[in-house]
């Protein structure tokens, strides 16, 4: 790290809401150095190339603020008018403002402000010039929606400005009464669930199956990892954190022998029928893990036939498929994109222009893949609207997960452009876990583009999942209100926060929430912001309760007690399994991987071998009775037993737990067919595990303990 920056690196740093220090998990200070402020400041587009260009940025944005008389957002809560602000030059005060305020139903309402009258509650002077900061008040009541506040001119603007007005409910979707009060669900990522149907990976109907069998023990949710839109060619990218677009769905979970185009396509049929095709899929099935690239071209020669079908008119639902289209024009433009990817056999950065910049003709993609991957689609929401609908009959819902970003190469990049901030990615600061920090690859959102767009791209990504959802997790809640950005070329230790307006972020998603009614629960694990929990509180966001995170050595408290705010489960994907937690396991592989040295390692262990005794003992004190430390089935039996009498909303059971898998789907920071991450295949099919009795058991016990405590 270097000594003190410059007084103007920090002021201009400070107009575009970086950080310029912050502390870690341990309270400890973290200073930016000034090449990775630099760095951020010009991926924020700030005028600058080095330390001496700070003094005339800051004047240029200075200048920008005041000359912008509205925000382009403001929010206003349960219909109470917005904390909105008009800034002007002091020589129009003598002046009036005129606007409109245009309601999300097309009702307009007429204003008339004289400026003189209006309160001033900040003032500044750039270059001779004065400004001052008014309050702008607005008509109450609003109702809630989307409007449009229009000023017909501005003495600093000289023409027509506008805000988006969030009119947002405070709170989401709270579901609180009858069944729906304290809810509990199974979690295994879907490409880890299989049944003896399928083609060595979960698909949506083994989704729905599962959906099914929890509900028949009284489970209300079934979780999955992201189901969005993946490169599973090239390039290849397996993990449903950097999808290909959060816009779309992965054509690989589909189930082909459910599209009912198969019914009136001989040739898809014929495909299915051969043996060498029969021989492929028994391979994949015997394979310990998922082949993403080996099934997708297995599954994609059906799909490819179903979808030509579809298109002669064969199946008779060429009109319906049309018409989706029209519905949905974006979907046409994703296609292209996929195509044109296949066409030219590179990621969009590497395109000739004009395709990098965007702009896609006939003949730069083959119509024919264009056709599938609108069919595909298609196909996906189609699947997907009648398991959620099926599920919403049984009284069940969808867990879905909205990843944080985007693959770089992804169609929302390309698409999108203006949204994200190149140059840079989104990780991590270094914790106990990852001293080196963490570089997840995908750029992040740039907070003030996505404001002047309205939010756009992120109001879409929350209503696709939301179509079909009845419960979304928020990836790294904490980006609502700042994120680590990592400068490219830079090690993750060396990155900087930048804020966002965490506000108009929960004004978009209690708002979504409300008109979808979909609970939420945030992933607020890391380093957390002291404010980030009550404004999940304020909002009706769920926090994330993990037990590994839990546990103290101090037997008077050997568990952190659980509220009824929290989504409560023993582990996550990103963490080894409980039976892999319980021996040690997770030790040993971050001494293999370099991130513990044998005496910290021994230390550890003599940490969680004093965790494990106080948590025994508080669980002995407690009914149903456990057996000794080495009956691990004993003990999750009791913790989990555990958390279904708490007073969580949602109880969340990963599936593999219950047969003491000690392998793990993710392994955070590593990358590379070393650790296989995202791949490993549940060691049961559905219909064997569905049927084991210790797995059956304890989700029985869950059960009842859920209902007997919500009696």
């Amino acid at each position: 790290m270097e000594g003190t920056l410059a007084d103007p690196l920090d002021e201009l740093a400070g107009l575009y809401g970086i950080d310029t220090a912050y502390h870690d998990v341990e309270c400890r200070l973290h200073r930016a150095s000034e090449q990775a402020l630099l760095a951020v400041l010009r991926a924020m587009g700030a005028p600058v190339n080095g330390p001496l260009d700070a003094a005339a940025a800051i004047r240029e944005r200075r200048m920008a603020l005041w000359e912008r008389p509205l925000a382009p957002v403001c929010v206003s809560w349960d219909g109470y008018p917005p904390s909105l602000q008009v800034r002007l030059p002091a020589s129009s005060d003598g002046g009036s403002l005129h606007g409109s305020l245009v309601l999300e139903n097309g009702e307009q309402r007429t204003l008339n402000w004289r400026i003189a009258d209006l309160t001033v509650v900040a003032s500044d002077e750039i270059e001779g010039t004065r400004y001052l900061a008014k309050q702008l008040p607005l008509p109450a009541p609003l109702p809630l929606g989307y409007h449009r506040l229009i000023l017909d001119s501005s003495p600093a603007a000289g023409g027509p400005v506008e805000s988006l007005v969030l009119a947002a409910p405070r709170k989401g979707y709270l579901p609180c009464e009858g069944s729906e009060a304290r809810m509990w669900g199974a979690f295994l990522p879907l490409y880890s669930l299989y049944t003896r149907r399928s083609w060595g990976a979960g698909d949506f109907s083994d989704l729905e199956a599962m959906s099914e069998w929890i509900a028949g023990l009284g489970g209300k949710v079934v979780a999955t990892l992201p189901l969005l839109a993946a490169f599973l060619d090239e390039p290849f990218e397996p993990s449903p954190y950097a999808p290909a677009s959060r816009l779309f769905w992965n054509e690989m979970y589909l189930d082909a022998t459910r599209a009912p185009e198969l019914a009136n396509c001989p040739q898809a049929q014929a495909l299915l029928a051969s043996p060498g095709f029969q021989t492929e899929i028994e391979t994949l099935r015997k394979s310990p893990h998922v082949d993403y690239r080996r099934q997708m071209a297995l599954k994609r020669q059906v799909l490819e036939a179903l979808a030509r079908c579809c298109y002669s008119g064969a199946s008779g639902r060429l009109a319906d498929l049309h018409r989706f289209l029209r519905e949905h024009p974006q979907m046409e433009d994703y296609a292209g994109f996929r195509a044109a990817c296949e066409e030219q056999h590179a990621p969009w950065p590497a395109w000739p222009s004009p395709l990098r910049e965007g702009v896609l003709r006939e003949g730069d993609y083959d119509d024919e893949a264009k056709r599938y991957h609108a069919y595909v689609q298609w196909l996906a929401h189609e699947q997907l609207q009648a398991i959620s609908l099926k599920a919403r009959e049984k009284g069940t819902k969808l867990y879905f997960d909205l990843a944080l970003g985007a693959h770089p190469d992804s169609y929302d990049v390309w698409r999108e452009r203006d949204s994200f901030a190149l140059g840079v990615s989104a990780g991590a600061p270094p914790d106990p876990f990852f001293s080196e920090g963490q570089d997840w690859g995908f750029p992040p959102l740039h907070p003030e583009r996505i404001r002047e767009q309205g939010y756009r791209y992120y109001i879409a990504c929350l209503r696709h999942q939301m179509k079909y959802a009845g419960v979304l997790r928020i990836d790294h809640v904490m980006g609502f209100h700042r994120l680590f950005w990592v400068p490219r070329g830079l090690k993750a230790t060396d990155g900087v926060y930048v804020r966002y307006r965490p506000e108009e972020f929960y004004a978009i998603l209690t708002l979504e929430s409300s008109r979808n009614k979909v609970m939420m629960v945030g992933e607020d694990l890391g380093t957390v912001p002291a404010e980030v929990r009550p404004a999940m509180a304020e909002h009706g966001l769920h926090r994330t309760y993990v037990v590994q995170f839990a546990l103290s050595a101090d037997h008077a408290h050997a568990i952190a007690p659980i509220s009824e705010d929290m989504a409560a489960a023993v582990d996550t994907h990103d963490l080894p399994s409980f039976a892999a937690f319980w021996q040690g396991q997770d030790i040993q592989e971050r001494v293999a991987m370099g991130l513990l040295g044998e005496v910290a390692a021994a230390k550890e262990r003599e940490g969680r071998e004093a965790v494990k005794r106080a948590l025994i003992e508080f669980l002995q004190r407690r009914p149903p009775a456990i057996g000794p430390p080495d009956d691990i089935q004993g003990v999750l039996g009791g913790l989990l037993s555990f958390l279904g009498a708490s007073s969580a909303h949602i109880v969340l059971v990963n599936l593999e737990d219950l047969w003491l898998e000690t392998g793990r789907q993710n392994m955070p920071g590593t990358h590379g067919d070393k650790y296989l991450n995202w791949r490993r295949k549940a060691r049961y099919p559905f219909e064997t595990f569905s049927q084991m009795l210790p797995v059956v058991d304890i989700l029985r016990r869950v059960n009842f303990q859920r209902k007997r405590d919500s009696a």
